[in-house]
């Protein structure tokens, strides 16, 4: 399975380019993703690429082979979105002349992506929360019971937390999406991406163009509410507008004035002559900071703080130029169920000692470690399935000997073996916890989030 983490990686026909590191990180997670079987919502504002993400985790899943659907919950008509997703049956409704197979009998085996999914309606809702839990369902009219095995990828830019507490979004459906919750940083939060971008859309209209140094730091000082999709359009104007062979920062400058020109809105920049500097807005903007400080970077404590809702809040975050991961907040790149972080496996190489039943000792290493047990590598005698075991090795960083009681689950020949545990004494389960709820957290994972990882729109 080919890795997403290299600066330029091919997707079903398009590149990711990423060049800061926390868009390193985010991809290593996205590998992680599409490695298991659990749903997958993935939260970022608009333009951060998230349609191109579900194509990626399902490029590299085991499904890959098989159909990738896809679906703009917000393009559908209210009144066509059932009848889409679930398919309906000759004489279900005016008009339907035959039968008609819904999208999630069209993804079996594969995978749907409901894009926008907090658009769905509430009925719409209960009956795709029965499909998530594989309770067969019916097509529109119809009497014959379908079950759809498929993967569900969801997406949004919508605040979930908000949807959930005006009673607009399902909390049960919620957990059940979000097995895997990603969400995709926002542009102005990875300059160095800007530019690796920025230079990646310049070359596609083979004109030799090429930026100057001011111009690449006129595009990292802007704020990119449309984020990736906003910089290609811009890189595509300044293309046809320029004559060349570079582009100054007035280029880039008058280009961006001219878009928001044309939007009735003013240019958006994170420097200090930006035209947001008026007084009203520097008190704000101060206000804003004043709250993100005193919260620790916490958006809803700090809209909370300022009387606005968090989607106000995280407006005028883009509008000032500011973030909270400047207020003491760290980048929240992902969060995991309970069920997904007890899974959880932490790569590493440790050695290990297996004592047999018959107090053989065998040595191997271990190449990743969970709750539940490891994989190991170099076992080159297969104890018995039945037989009770010993395991000893030492957890990596810290040094902490552990030891307990386990079972051999599979065996290959080449002497890659799984090792359940059966016995953890409550002193070695706080260690492990403690080394992999570390693990998580250096990946990117929060652990035991309290409440929806939220990106603005």
């Amino acid at each position: 399975m080919a890795t997403l983490t290299t600066s330029n990686n091919p997707v079903d026909g398009a590149q990711f380019v990423v060049a800061s590191e926390v868009m390193q990180k985010f991809m290593g997670m996205v590998e992680r993703v599409a490695r298991h079987v659990g749903t997958v919502l993935i939260v970022g504002e608009t333009g951060t690429g998230k349609e191109r993400i579900a194509h990626a985790i399902h490029e590299h899943s085991l499904r890959f082979n098989k159909p990738f659907v896809d679906i703009n919950c917000a393009a559908l008509p209210e009144n066509l979105v059932e009848s889409e997703l679930f398919g309906y049956e000759k004489g279900a409704f005016s008009g339907a002349e035959t039968d008609k197979p819904g999208l999630f009998e069209l993804a079996h085996l594969g995978t749907i992506f409901l894009d926008e999914i907090g658009e769905l309606d509430l009925k719409v809702q209960v009956k795709l929360l029965r499909v998530l839990d594989r309770a067969p369902y019916y097509r529109l009219g119809g009497h014959r019971k379908i079950t759809a095995d498929v993967r569900v990828i969801a997406a949004t830019n919508r605040d979930l937390k908000e949807e959930i507490s005006t009673g607009r979004f399902r909390k049960d459906l919620y957990h059940r999406l979000s097995h895997f919750e990603l969400c995709v940083p926002p542009l102005r939060e990875r300059p160095q991406d800007i530019v690796a971008l920025a230079e990646h859309f310049l070359p596609q209209g083979g004109n030799g163009l090429k930026f100057v140094p001011d111009a690449l730091r006129v595009l990292q000082s802007y704020s990119w509410p449309g984020n990736v999709r906003e910089l290609q359009n811009v890189v595509d104007k300044i293309m046809v507008s320029v004559p060349g062979p570079e582009i100054g920062a007035v280029d880039v400058r008058q280009q961006l004035t001219n878009a928001h020109t044309a939007d009735g809105g003013p240019v958006e920049t994170t420097h200090s002559d930006t035209r947001l500097d008026r007084l009203g807005a520097t008190i704000e903007a101060q206000a804003i900071e004043k709250a993100l400080d005193a919260t620790g970077g916490h958006r809803g404590q700090a809209a909370a703080q300022l009387g606005i809702s968090r989607r106000t809040l995280s407006r005028k975050l883009r509008v000032y130029g500011l973030s909270p991961v400047r207020h003491g907040a760290s980048v929240a790149l992902g969060s995991l169920s309970d069920e997904e972080r007890h899974h959880f496996r932490a790569e590493t190489k440790v050695p290990v000692l297996v004592v047999t039943a018959e107090d053989q000792e065998l040595t191997c290493v271990a190449a990743n470690l969970s709750m539940r047990g490891m994989g190991v590598d170099g076992l080159t005698t297969v104890p018995g399935y039945q037989s009770g075991l010993r395991v000893r090795f030492r957890l990596p960083d810290s040094g902490a000997p552990v030891e307990l009681a386990a079972r051999l689950a599979w065996a290959e020949k080449n002497g890659r073996a799984g090792i359940a545990f059966t016995e953890v004494s409550p002193q070695v389960r706080m260690e492990l916890e403690r080394w992999l709820y570390q693990k998580m957290e250096e990946e990117g994972w929060t652990n035991q989030p309290e409440e929806p990882v939220q990106c603005a729109d």
